[in-house]
């Protein structure tokens, strides 16, 4: 069976992997014990092993990993609706807070906490048979699992994204200019050149992007017509 393992990292993060784990326990039906419900279709346990690990009991048990820099994101979840079904083991957290402060969810707090993380994320995927990848849930801005990673999904392969990076350039450029709170961050490890190489590689993403909304479908067709003519020369 194919596996996946999920990892919800900072406020952000939690709370959207909080509705995630709603959803997939709705659709594969199973109750806020982790139990699947009798009245419901046995087909919703085909393929229920690529987000769940079977327990002992008949219950079945998130493979999540959810961690944060502060412990009150991992106290709500807990005693939300599906509280229950996670695995305490999975709960990684600190005590003290990022504060909204990158610097400290990348090189302080978080890398006093990173190891853990690490040491859990690891004993979930040696227990897979046949693990096939990460899900992560983090937001872009803020603290604790903060940061533009690789984006891979059919949001990120649309060219209209790149009115969200252009809004987030713009202001980033306005505070930048007048160093506002630039303090917080380099008072944490981070040196100035690291925001100006960040300023830099934005506006070269949304370049790029916007190459390809310019791009026209005449100009595929000319380079199509041209690959034909070079083929009949050829024969």
């Amino acid at each position: 069976m194919r596996e996946i393992l999920h990892i919800q990292g900072g406020q952000c993060g939690n709370q959207i992997g909080a509705k995630f784990w709603e959803v997939i326990c709705d659709e594969h039906g199973i109750d806020q014990t982790g139990r699947h419900r009798g009245d419901t279709s046995e087909l919703q346990l085909e393929r229920i092993n690529v987000y769940y690990n079977e327990a002992s009991g008949g219950r079945y048990v998130p493979r999540a990993v959810l961690m944060d820099l502060e412990p009150g994101t991992m106290d709500s979840i807990r005693s939300g609706q599906y509280g229950q079904i996670f695995r305490p083991d999975n709960f990684v957290f600190g005590q003290s807070g990022a504060g909204n402060n990158w610097a400290k969810g990348h090189y302080t707090e978080g890398a006093e906490l990173i190891d853990s993380v690490l040491d859990v994320v690891r004993k979930e995927a040696e227990n897979c048979d046949c693990l096939q990848g990460f899900q992560v849930c983090h937001s872009l801005g803020g603290g604790t699992g903060s940061g533009l990673k690789m984006a891979s999904t059919f949001i990120g392969n649309s060219t209209s994204i790149q009115e969200m990076f252009r809004r987030v350039s713009e202001q980033f450029t306005a505070m930048f200019r007048r160093k506002a709170f630039l303090h917080w961050y380099t008072g944490e490890g981070m040196d100035e050149m690291e925001f100006t190489e960040a300023e830099s590689n934005m506006n070269d993403l949304v370049s790029e992007y916007q190459q390809y909304q310019d791009a026209t479908a005449e100009e595929e067709e000319d380079y199509e017509d041209e690959g034909v003519e070079d083929n009949y020369e050829e024969a």
